[in-house]
């Protein structure tokens, strides 16, 4: 993790007015009904060699956010800036220059790999598609990244079925690394392992991101996990950013009461602590995409709902060293 001042760094990566909506087609003409509107004008931005974690419940558009900032989303509107270029106006030749200096750690270290490729051709293949060096300077280079996640350089031959769930994902993380990428969006790397591997993996890109300057937009809904790995924290709801602050600031100061609600139900390792703390129980369901509530999304559920949350939706507004939330609450 990074400690330098926020004042003294460099956005490498900013989002404005994002919104990536899902068509909702019906009938034999097609004809376009609604829209899932899985990601609905998110703004941030991330500086340089820090991890922000983005959290929230499954469905929230946690994944989609990060599939649309590399632009493996055409997003609808909005713009994705990278190093101050903006990713959503440039040709296809362009992004594929740029993406050698963005990838993608996926979900599921299973379904990831292609089971018909040994290691050495999927830690391999960013090379081979981006022309970088010789089949045996990429050879090579296959063994030392297979070094550098802490995997034995000579499984280069192996296929994914001999490895268990943890080494996939790092043979994973080593094809992200193949490029020497700078910003590196991890999609909940460890939600499908063990918890005994999961630590693992955590120390392992931290470690990596110490060695090489990595940058990491982190995806995941377990609230310890992020808070061990992330600088700062964006909080998800239903396809908006409810807060986004420092992790110190976001555990010790939640302001917005979806936040609040997430935070009590996190477990402390501490009975007396844990006996007195009253837990914030949100009742209902989460509202659907295509009809989200009118004013603010959280409006529903809310256990401090207001007339005007029902009808107006908050801005994201900046209250104080970079916390930013959307709330009623405080816009009064």
């Amino acid at each position: 993790m990074s400690s330098n001042g926020s004042n003294q760094r460099e956005k490498l990566v900013e989002v404005k007015d994002l919104r990536m909506w899902f068509p909702i087609v019906r009938g034999v003409l097609q004809r376009h009904v609604a829209d899932v509107k899985a990601v609905d004008g998110l703004n941030f931005h991330i500086y340089k060699g820090e991890t922000l974690g983005l959290v929230g419940e499954s469905g929230c558009g946690k994944s989609t956010t990060g599939r649309a900032i590399l632009q493996l989303y055409q997003p609808t509107t909005g713009e994705v800036l990278f190093r101050g270029q903006n990713l959503v106006r440039i040709n296809r030749g362009q992004l594929r220059h740029m993406r050698r200096q963005m990838q993608m750690i996926f979900q599921d270290p299973y379904a990831s790999l292609n089971p018909r490729m040994t290691v050495g051709n999927i830690v391999g293949e960013p090379l081979e598609v981006h022309n970088i060096g010789t089949k045996a300077e990429r050879a090579e280079r296959v063994r030392e990244l297979l070094a550098v996640v802490g995997l034995n350089p000579y499984f280069i031959n192996r296929y994914p079925h001999e490895f268990s769930g943890g080494q996939r994902q790092r043979i994973g993380v080593a094809r992200a690394l193949a490029v020497n990428p700078q910003f590196i969006v991890c999609d909940e790397p460890i939600s499908a392992l063990d918890v005994s591997i999961q630590a693992q993996i955590i120390n392992l890109l931290e470690d990596l991101q110490e060695q090489f300057g990595l940058t990491y937009l982190f995806i995941a809904h377990d609230l310890s996990v992020v808070r061990h790995i992330s600088d700062r924290i964006a909080v998800m709801y239903l396809g908006k950013i409810m807060e986004l602050t420092t992790r110190d600031e976001l555990y010790h100061n939640p302001m917005h009461p979806y936040t609040q609600a997430l935070l009590s139900a996190v477990p402390i390792p501490d009975p007396a602590v844990e006996e007195k703390r009253q837990r914030i129980i949100l009742e209902g369901d989460v509202p659907t995409p295509v009809n989200p509530p009118k004013g603010c999304n959280f409006s529903t559920r809310c256990p401090k709902v207001m007339e005007i949350c029902r009808e107006n939706e908050p801005e994201f507004r900046d209250y104080g060293d970079e916390h930013f939330v959307a709330c009623w609450l405080y816009q009064k």
